[in-house]
């Protein structure tokens, strides 16, 4: 069905709202006190987009946020940016988790090794660590306001020590510790953290990294009052290992308390609506990641919404979505515990030591919802994997796929070897506002290849370049009114500039998010890719400039461009393109020497598909690397109609990129060099 929004038309999913659901009991109650007929998908989200303020009133009545104080007001105004929400409340993410303490008896938390070794933390061991944590933090000084940050795999470490930060309310931060000292430093070091919580290793497919140097090395750029160590495979930190002055402090002490006395029921700081939860980063396409802060209450309603409502997960289901603490997929694994849902933290490689490995987590932990990215999926395709045949997947009742676009093959690939009743359900949404904007919701269905309909709340919609709502045809994604789980601000952008060029320079007062998406007539989504130059690798965001800096400038390289790609068949390929240093040549060693450095310094999701040696290359006449057009142009784009020669510094360069974009498509079928070596 078509309704009519802001004097313009848009198209909303048509679909009944299935009986016995969370949404159904939702809507029922907004149909009773607001005397509307909700009764239709549409129709309960073109109420969630018209009304906000009712709206996510209502989803903090429905699922009974905590709140020491309630809030004065919703919504105080719907400018775009800068709109304030639940003004007056004060409240603690941490009091919705541990709110099922003491009541529930299934699992909060399973954390999974690679190498098979689990371990479970019911709701009250959580409690009990989380306070032991806090305790911690508490006797080390640490007040709201001051930065916590994690080195951290996805396990129950790394939920426990957010968990325990965000109770005194200090601020999360995380990456993974298969990022090097570097890639770590530019993102953490910009908090100044009081706390470093680190591994002293990893484990990924099936060899053991030693993390202690650049734990150490990380210790002494960020200067932190104490460093907690989390041993990984045997390995921990002595005092013999590293002289430092600084208070190391052993993970096991920590959750105990460190000798601090440990209070039961944990009081949590009670802070505003919009104190800082978290900061998450950038992929750090254009310099530095920026640190993306979201407050409390925006992240704890949007995710009991997306958790509670559109996935329809309660009390007693178990969530499992692979992802790592680099992605925010982490920050959603954490977000099931608000509403009582078993969360499932696995670490380590998702196809070690057979490509099967995720699906036989599906079985042995009796799954409800599993959550991938489309890459994952491919892997099991091409492998020939039959999980429905192999697998005893009876609890599960849906599969999640996000982080880029999941192709027709792989819907058909799940309803012939997973299973015809398990829906495929892609997403789309992003770190900048930890969710989604368009998704899936009980009742609604999509073609393959297509997203259902838009996240309630999400006022989505496909605009052309001249700000126009447009149906079928491929635009900008846009988001016309305030979310609550925007972010609060930009880490060190006092006066918010770096925050309203980032997604209100095209539009203004509309946010425009970087995605290519098309908006049908049919109320449902298609997404083609990022409309920017982020980087992505089963879902991971990757910054380029993370790669320049390791590449340009040694090994004889003196500038390097990194694309990724999104073809048309669904693949994706990620080409560096290497120039020279004067009087240097690249050969093959070199390439060899480069993709270990990306391994090394970054992490193994940096090394490129494939390595080009160029003569150089193509820049605006200000500087700036042609990323996006010339992505567009290996995706297929004629390249008059992407950029304009004449503000390109040597526009005789692109040819280069047209000839290649022409020999992809015709060898997308065919086994490739992984270092190919062609000179312009």
């Amino acid at each position: 069905m078509s309704i009519a929004t802001n004097g313009g038309r848009v198209s909303r999913p048509d679909a009944p709202i299935p009986g016995g659901t969370a949404m159904a009991r939702f809507a029922a109650g907004v149909a009773e006190r607001h005397q509307l007929d909700v009764s239709d998908y549409g129709l309960l989200h073109h109420w969630s987009v018209t009304e906000p303020e009712a709206f996510w009133a209502e989803v903090w009545e429905f699922f009974g946020v905590v709140a020491s104080c309630p809030f004065d007001a919703v919504l105080d105004s719907r400018r775009m940016p800068g709109a304030r929400w639940f003004d007056g409340a004060r409240l603690n993410y941490v009091d919705q988790v541990l709110r099922h303490a003491g009541r529930l008896t299934t699992p909060a938390v399973v954390a999974i090794l690679e190498d098979g070794t689990r371990r479970e933390l019911g709701w009250d061991e959580l409690h009990r660590r989380v306070a032991g944590f806090a305790a911690t933090l508490r006797a080390q000084g640490v007040v709201p306001g001051d930065r916590v940050v994690g080195y951290l795999p996805n396990a129950d470490e790394a939920i426990v020590a957010f968990l325990g930060t965000a109770a005194v309310g200090a601020v999360w931060a995380c990456c993974a510790p298969d990022y090097g000292t570097s890639a770590a430093a530019d993102r953490l070091a910009q908090l100044e953290p009081t706390v470093l919580v680190g591994a002293t290793a990893y484990v990924f497919g099936g060899v053991l990294r030693d993390r202690r140097d650049v734990l150490a090395q990380l210790a002494d750029a960020l200067a932190p009052r104490l460093v907690i160590t989390v041993p990984r495979g045997g390995i921990d930190v002595s005092d013999e290992t590293f002289a430092s002055d600084q208070n190391w402090l052993p993970w096991a002490t920590a959750v105990e308390g460190a000798g601090a006395r440990i209070e039961l029921p944990l009081a949590t700081a009670q802070v505003p609506p919009d104190h800082p939860l978290w900061v998450l980063f950038s992929s750090g396409t254009t310099g530095v990641p920026k640190g993306i802060v979201h407050g409390h209450a925006g992240v704890v309603v949007t995710h009991l919404l997306t958790v509670g409502l559109h996935q329809d997960l309660r009390e007693g289901d178990t969530l499992f979505w692979y992802t790592t603490t680099n992605w925010m997929l982490w920050n959603v694994v954490v977000g099931a515990l608000l509403a009582g849902v078993t969360t499932i933290a696995y670490e380590g490689s998702p196809v070690h030591p057979t490509v099967d490995r995720l699906w036989s987590i599906v079985e042995q932990e009796q799954v409800t919802q599993i959550g991938t990215s489309p890459g994952l999926l491919q892997l099991a395709s091409s492998a020939g994997l039959r999980p429905g045949e192999d697998h005893d997947l009876g609890s599960l009742d849906q599969i999640m796929a996000t982080g880029a676009p999941v192709s027709e093959a792989l819907h058909e690939w799940v309803r012939d070897a997973v299973s015809p009743d398990v829906p495929l359900v892609s997403t789309s949404g992003g770190t900048d506002v930890v969710s989604s904007f368009v998704g899936g919701a009980p009742g609604l269905h999509a073609g393959p290849g297509e997203i259902p309909g838009p996240v309630l709340g999400v006022a989505a919609e496909a605009f052309d370049e001249h700000g126009t709502a447009v149906l079928d045809v491929v635009g900008e994604l846009v988001v016309t009114v305030p979310m609550p789980s925007m972010p609060v601000r930009f880490w060190n952008d006092p006066d918010g500039e770096r925050y309203r060029d980032a997604y209100f320079d095209m539009y203004p007062g509309i946010w425009r998010h970087g995605d290519w998406i098309t908006h049908t007539s049919r109320g449902t989504f298609v997404v083609h890719g990022r409309s920017d130059s982020t980087l992505n690798r089963n879902g991971v965001r990757l910054g380029s400039a993370d790669l320049y800096h390791v590449v340009e400038g040694s090994l004889g390289v003196q500038e390097a461009l990194v694309l990724g790609v999104e073809r048309p068949d669904g693949t994706y390929r990620m080409p560096m393109f290497l120039v020279p240093q004067p009087g240097a040549s690249i050969e093959d060693d070199t390439i060899a020497a480069v993709k270990q450095k990306l391994r090394t310094e970054c992490s193994p999701r940096h090394v490129p598909d494939e390595f080009h040696v160029v003569e150089a290359i193509p820049h605006t006449k200000t500087g700036k690397k042609l990323e996006v057009p010339l992505k567009r142009i290996l995706q297929g784009a004629d390249a008059r109609a992407v950029l304009s020669t004449g503000a390109v510094d040597r526009p005789e360069l692109i040819a280069y990129y047209v000839d290649l974009a022409q020999q992809w498509s015709g060898d997308d079928s065919q086994t490739r060099s992984p270092a190919s070596r062609s000179q312009t």
